[in-house]
């Protein structure tokens, strides 16, 4: 009897391990995601280089990086602009970085800055 309860309290406890582990490391992850998320979220701009400038349509058309807050690979595409005043300031060729959001159905660029 006594082998039987210490044999059955080692499994327990065998198959507790691995969940305890994955739970430590999914709190670790998390808070790395976090802070990480945090400080990514803040400066939040994604370099890109300006392929077309659209004046009359009010687009920009970039070849991005990774788009971390719409969840989107890099890759070449048109966005609105949210101030219009952005398409004289910038031409094709530039370096820039920027944030862009989803508004109204659109993506759209919310802030541009050149790269220097």
């Amino acid at each position: 009897m006594f082998k039987t309860s210490m044999t059955l309290g080692i499994l327990i406890a065998a198959l507790a391990l691995p969940g305890l582990a994955t739970a430590q490391t999914s709190s670790a992850a998390l808070a790395s995601t976090s802070s990480a998320g945090t400080a990514g979220e803040s400066s939040g701009f994604t370099q890109g280089e300006v392929r077309k400038v659209d004046k009359e349509g009010k687009k920009l058309t970039i070849k991005h990086g990774p788009l971390k807050n719409l969840d989107m690979p890099g890759m070449t595409m048109v966005f609105q602009v949210e101030d219009e005043t952005v398409l004289d300031k910038v031409q094709v060729g530039e370096k820039v970085q920027f944030l862009a959001e989803k508004i109204d159905g659109k993506f759209t660029v919310t802030r541009l800055e050149p790269l220097r």
